[in-house]
């Protein structure tokens, strides 16, 4: 029995798309605008693995900026799935700064996630450095395909780094959690009443946010 679906809805921050032209993997040179010189003189060191990051001062980067507090352990399986990563720390205080990661399937796709920056040391180029360098990176793995989801209010950032909004009319979609209900119809049984042995009604546990109520059960 096919079920009906429903709760999908379009997502309100659209979904952005690298639009650069790909580079040939046996030709690559750097693209990057700014040397890591610039930075690391004034203190700051690039990081392309968890190691060492504090995801303690992360989660409260993640605040600053409007996203939900994590569970830290679910942070760590997070790092555990994800493809590429660039986090800067400031030398000063031994604390992450910026941040950014990437998820996909290594060949052909990738998702930028979680594009982060210290309030304190916003407006200073370190988004702009971290998204620079996290592009580099998938692209010398030969992933051209880079997609994003952005709110309109930093879309003029992205647009900048060469990122352009649902390309081909293409729409992302969202699963709703809450559960939805679907009444089964009573079956026909055209057996021997002796085949049933009793009926009673029962729900069953929901799975994938999906919740059937059946009235009757076959003992």
């Amino acid at each position: 029995m096919f079920l009906p679906l429903r709760g999908l809805t379009a997502i309100t921050p659209p979904t952005l798309h690298y639009h650069k032209p790909p580079r040939s993997t046996s030709t690559i040179t750097s693209q990057l605008i700014t040397p890591d010189e610039t930075f690391t003189s004034r203190g700051f060191i690039f990081h392309h693995t968890p190691k060492n990051l504090n995801l303690d001062h992360l989660n409260k980067i993640f605040v600053s900026v409007g996203f939900p507090r994590r569970d830290p352990e679910k942070i760590k399986v997070a790092l555990q799935h994800t493809d590429s990563m660039l986090w800067v720390e400031y030398t000063k205080t031994e604390k992450p700064v910026a941040f950014a990661r990437a998820t996909g399937d290594g060949v052909f796709n990738a998702i930028i996630w979680d594009v982060v920056v210290d309030p304190s040391f916003q407006g200073i180029g370190l988004g702009k450095v971290v998204m620079e360098r996290l592009i580099d990176e998938l692209a010398s793995k030969g992933i051209v395909n880079i997609a994003l989801y952005s709110e309109a209010r930093v879309l003029g950032f992205y647009r900048a780094l060469g990122f352009v909004a649902d390309p081909d009319g293409i729409k992302a979609a969202e699963q709703r959690t809450e559960a939805v209900k679907v009444k089964m119809p009573k079956p026909i049984i055209k057996e021997k009443p002796a085949t049933i042995k009793s009926a009673m009604p029962c729900k069953l546990k929901p799975i994938n946010n999906i919740v059937i109520d059946l009235d009757w059960i076959i003992q």
